[in-house]
């Protein structure tokens, strides 16, 4: 399907994002469009304010839609990935986190869809990247035997780890996540040994898992997250392998546990 243009349904309904997510509602089966709207804005979509057409307008100026159209039919041949509807939004300009971790631009990612969440003030190659990253997601949950709903935390981090690596891979390290200079690697492999490694197995439905991902409550800040590439990175390393090759590697083979 590639990228739907969701610049229209922002023009005609900005300031009624329900109304939008009612257009959703046939991708995410058995729910409501405020339930849909509700998810969406924890993920990074936006708050309607007041000049908000105004955003959409110079994201359509930045030639966002095209971008993604592009950079879409270029990795579905790359890694032999899906033909998967593609959703386009405004990220929330007020999301703290969302500036501080991810300039202002985050994605959701599931095997038969992509949302992504994009700031005016990103430039093209942060939306290359953003989609290299949400992208590969899509390939590995499309790709690897695992239902997601089954994913445990180990799974979780590997996967973010795969897609991070994949935009250096891509891009070059510049365009890297800020997350990924977080700590040192003596740092990472404390925090692996003593803090990810005894909860590996923390199922999706815990909220431990969440805190352990983002580095919520008392833990380190995007902890699994860093030790998610920290464990690709040394995995690469040692075998040499491209994106392609790991998008359907188990998990437990990733981060080297006997």
């Amino acid at each position: 399907m590639g990228v739907i243009r969701t610049d229209k349904w922002l023009l005609d309904s900005y300031h009624k994002p329900i109304e939008i997510c009612e257009k959703l509602t046939v991708h995410f089966e058995g729910a409501l469009a405020s339930e849909i709207y509700d998810s969406l804005t924890l993920h990074g979509m936006y708050h309607p304010f007041v000049n908000g057409n105004e955003v959409v307008k110079k994201l359509q100026k930045n030639k966002v839609w095209e971008i993604v159209q592009e950079e879409s039919l270029r990795l579905q041949e790359v890694w032999e990935g899906p033909n998967i509807p593609i959703f386009i939004f405004p990220s929330d300009k007020n999301n703290r986190k969302l500036k501080q971790d991810f300039n202002g631009k985050s994605g959701l990612a599931f095997k038969d869809k992509l949302l992504l969440f994009i700031s005016e003030d990103n430039m093209e190659k942060e939306i290359r990247a953003l989609f290299t990253h949400e992208y590969n997601h899509v390939c590995r949950l499309s790709k690897y035997q695992k239902n997601e709903e089954d994913y445990l935390l180990l799974d979780t981090i590997i996967l973010e780890g795969l897609a991070e690596n994949a935009v250096g891979e891509r891009m070059g390290d510049e365009f890297l996540a800020t997350w990924t200079s977080y700590y040192s690697i003596e740092e990472l492999k404390k925090m692996w040994k003593h803090i990810v490694l005894p909860n590996k197995d923390v199922p999706k439905s815990e909220l431990k898992h969440q805190n352990i991902l983002y580095g919520s409550r008392f833990f380190p800040k995007m902890l699994g997250y860093c030790v998610g590439h920290y464990l690709v990175m040394n995995y690469i390393e040692a075998t040499n392998k491209t994106s392609k090759d790991l998008l359907n590697i188990k998990t437990d083979h990733i981060a080297q546990i006997k």
